[in-house]
């Protein structure tokens, strides 16, 4: 009795966890797996952290650096030893630098180094150089961290758009598997009909009510429906494989779903919203790729420009005098001006060529970019609309061929109709749902194609805006 008890439990707990199992698989599934690890899209996040990493690099051209020098004459006639910490810091704003530091030294110096002597207490100095022609508005550090955030916003559209690309083919695997589901399933029916009217006919050819003929061709039914369901069964196994490579358990592995899992129906796909030609990444990246154009240009005319460059420092000396003498006390302030003018400028003129044809070609590219999604989106949407015209005329002739089929079964059962002509009218059902299921997939793929692109983001289960 506690056995049995004990074997009540148990099946009571395991039907529900069996329910669990054999729920049937939706699409917000496939597409939030997908979503999730899809390999294409885990490889397009690298891609953007290693563009991060070299925004990160280029960020370290402003890095404050300390700089210790220090050295003794241990032979020799002099006896000098020197020490000096400098730290330096650029200037995010221009293409110059400020830096300030301490020096000290004790013992003698040749004449040649006679800058080195300090007063006993040393020396502090603070100075700047601050561009005023080239460099002032943007150079190579700022150009290259300018770049390098212009990558990332392109990588990230990169990655968005590959992440819009792999969601509808997940997306169209889920219906196509779902369809090849159902077109078995309703090749399946028909056989198990012609199975179990065979076996009617076979006690009736035994009782001498038909003739043996008859039974024959109940057994070439079968086998042709039979085969029917093999083909289908391995366009099933084909599309559950298919699906697999979107649909992932949560290490990544391949999950392949079993037929258990098939919805009754074909789910409809509709867009949420028809996005225009402006919302698409992959337009978008061609926008942060044109920045990029123009920062090299700026850059090339940043280095047609002669240099200009003033110069400012002030220094202190402090505690008694040095070796060095009174010319080293007190305070000392020092101005100066630097001109540089490159006479040829071949480089920076080709430089320029160079990023202005660059500009020309994105900007092509643009447009042709732009004209081609219209183009895609226009004709997307009539085939969308001819999807549903041509789902809804296959809805109406299936109900048409199964009333038919229904009305034959009735007359072959009270004699009024033969074996041939049911044959006939219940494959020709079958055929009429089958074109159905057929013109439902075709609905919900086009629908699919139309939400990748116009870049629905919603309906393939991303989140709206960019991408984080």
């Amino acid at each position: 009795m506690i056995r049995h008890l004990l074997l009540a439990l148990a099946l009571l707990w395991a039907g529900p966890l069996a329910a669990q199992t054999a729920a049937p698989l939706t699409l917000a599934e496939i597409l939030g797996s997908s979503a999730a690890q899809a390999p294409q899209i885990v490889e397009a996040m690298a891609r953007v952290r290693q563009a991060e990493g070299r925004a990160l690099s280029a960020e370290g051209a402003f890095d404050t650096v300390f700089d210790v020098d220090a050295q003794s004459r241990v032979l020799g006639y002099y006896s000098g030893t020197y020490l000096e910490g400098k730290a330096t810091r650029p200037l995010t704003e221009n293409g110059g630098q400020i830096y300030g530091g301490y020096r000290v030294s004790t013992g003698s110096f040749p004449i040649y180094e006679d800058k080195a002597y300090t007063d006993r207490l040393g020396e502090l100095k603070i100075g700047g150089l601050f561009s005023l022609l080239r460099d002032r508005a943007i150079d190579e550090r700022r150009g290259r961290i300018a770049m390098a955030a212009r990558d990332i916003d392109a990588i990230r559209l990169e990655r968005e758009m590959i992440a819009i690309g792999v969601q509808a083919r997940a997306a169209a695997a889920y219906q196509n598997w779902v369809a090849a589901g159902l077109r078995l399933k309703t090749y399946q029916a028909l056989l198990d009909l012609a199975e179990q009217r065979r076996a009617g006919i076979a006690r009736q050819v035994q009782l001498g009510a038909r003739p043996t003929i008859l039974l024959t061709e109940a057994d070439t039914n079968i086998v042709r429906r039979r085969a029917l369901v093999v083909r289908s069964e391995q366009e099933l196994g084909a599309a559950a494989n298919a699906l697999s490579f979107f649909y992932r358990d949560d290490n990544g592995e391949r999950i392949v779903p079993g037929p258990e899992r098939l919805p009754a129906a074909i789910p409809p796909f509709q867009p949420k919203k028809l996005a225009g030609a402006a919302d698409r990444p992959d337009l978008q990246s061609l926008g942060a790729r044109l920045a990029q154009s123009e920062l090299k240009l700026a850059l090339a005319e940043n280095e047609l420009k002669p240099r200009l460059d003033l110069r400012g420092e002030l220094a202190y000396d402090v505690g008694p005098n040095g070796r060095g003498g009174k010319s080293r006390s007190g305070e000392e302030a020092i101005v100066g001006l630097r001109l540089t003018v490159p006479l040829q400028r071949r480089a920076a003129k080709g430089k320029i060529a160079e990023a202005q044809a660059e500009i020309d070609g994105v900007r092509t590219r643009q447009q042709l970019i732009r004209e081609q999604i219209a183009v895609e989106v226009k004709g997307i949407t009539i085939a969308v609309d001819g999807a549903a015209k041509t789902a809804r005329l296959a809805a109406e002739e299936a109900k048409l061929a199964d009333d038919l089929a229904a009305a034959e079964r009735r007359r072959f059962e009270l004699g009024a109709s033969d074996f041939f002509l049911l044959n006939m009218r219940e494959e020709a059902a079958t055929d009429a749902r089958v074109r159905l299921l057929d013109a439902q997939a075709r609905a919900a793929l086009a629908g699919v194609d139309l939400a990748g692109a116009s870049a629905d983001r919603a309906a393939l289960g991303l989140p709206e805006g960019p991408l984080p």
